[in-house]
């Protein structure tokens, strides 16, 4: 499929994603969600309003045949995908620093043989907010005050007294330093999806990326002294040296798991397998680079995989869609 029609595909997945989700859950609006976004960081036409700082990488994913156990999808085949990637940190300001605490994400595109793609779309958190409600209040809590430039502490605590899902998720940032590099870090799904096998038996799942190399935190010190946006540079010299590598794993959940709710955390004792490796063979700035006109949209899933309805993950695509559409046409 050439570009231009690959990119048509794409908006046309993320509208229909939209409209989908809005007919099934009036309550939510993915509007607001984009104004809260924009209240706090400001617009910066053609660009991201949520992880808008990033970097663009390519490499391919080979499934193992346990994976294909519990999933069908072309993607445990066995044989090599290929993927385009993308890495980030969370929020909608362009010029923060890398090294200061927060989310990194790792979005992923996976060009199945038959032409159909698959997405995954994860932070390097355990944890999430309960409901997509929850995290537009958080992101109008976050609002800098005119006169200070720091959020207002009074609207924070309210928050807070509103949405205790929070804590769990604000400690496990608060509670470590940057990773060291995007490629140091793991990445979590946050959502349970649904893995379909040949005979049609389904098992519900959460998938999680380990780095071969490790998983590596700044220390205080080198937090200190890192560059603003070493990020970037780092997983380009990383590649140009070798492939970064990470391990998925699957948590196979019970009777009981959270379904619907990223927030809830699964028994520690659920059985995990190991379900293929990601290889990012190359990166590059992300401006000219071939993740830009992707539209990375949690819920594009191919055969083989089938999400919940987890309301986080489904405000994600509708939030995502309208965001792309302001982006393509340069708003």
């Amino acid at each position: 499929m050439k570009p231009a029609k690959v990119l048509v595909a794409s908006m046309l997945l993320s509208i229909l994603s939209s409209v989908a989700y809005l007919a099934a859950e009036e309550a939510f609006n993915p509007v607001e969600m984009i104004g809260a976004f924009e209240g706090t960081y400001g617009v910066h036409p053609g660009q991201r309003r949520n992880h808008i700082k990033g970097t663009c990488a390519v490499g391919e994913f080979i499934g193992t045949a346990d994976g294909a156990r519990y999933s069908r999808s072309a993607l445990f085949s066995g044989q090599p995908v290929p993927v385009i990637a993308r890495f980030s940190l969370g929020g909608g300001n362009p010029n923060q620093s890398d090294a200061a605490k927060g989310v990194q994400g790792m979005a992923l595109q996976f060009k199945l043989p038959d032409g159909g793609l698959q997405h995954m779309t994860m932070i390097n958190v355990p944890v999430f907010l309960a409901t997509p409600e929850a995290f537009r209040d958080l992101l109008l809590a976050s609002k800098p005050d005119p006169a200070t430039k720091a959020p207002n502490p009074e609207a924070f605590k309210a928050f807070v007294a509103k949405h205790p899902d929070f804590n769990p998720f604000g400690a496990a940032i608060q509670g470590r330093n940057a990773f060291a590099g995007y490629d140091t870090s793991f990445y979590n799904s946050l959502h349970a999806f649904w893995f379909v096998d040949k005979n049609d038996k389904k098992t519900l799942v959460r998938w999680h990326f380990e780095p071969v190399d490790g998983v590596k935190n700044l220390t205080d010190e080198e937090a200190k002294k890192a560059p603003s946006d070493f990020l970037e540079q780092a997983l380009i010299a990383r590649t140009q040296k070798s492939p970064a590598k990470w391990d998925m794993y699957i948590t196979l959940g019970q009777p009981g798991d959270a379904e619907t709710d990223p927030s809830q955390v699964w028994p520690a004792d659920r059985e995990r397998v190991k379900v293929g490796t990601l290889s990012i063979t190359q990166a590059m700035a992300q401006k000219d680079g071939i993740c830009g006109p992707i539209n990375f949209d949690p819920v594009v899933v191919a055969d083989g995989i089938q999400i919940t309805d987890d309301p986080v993950l489904k405000a994600r695509s509708a939030t995502y869609a309208i965001s792309f559409g302001k982006r393509m046409s340069g708003q």
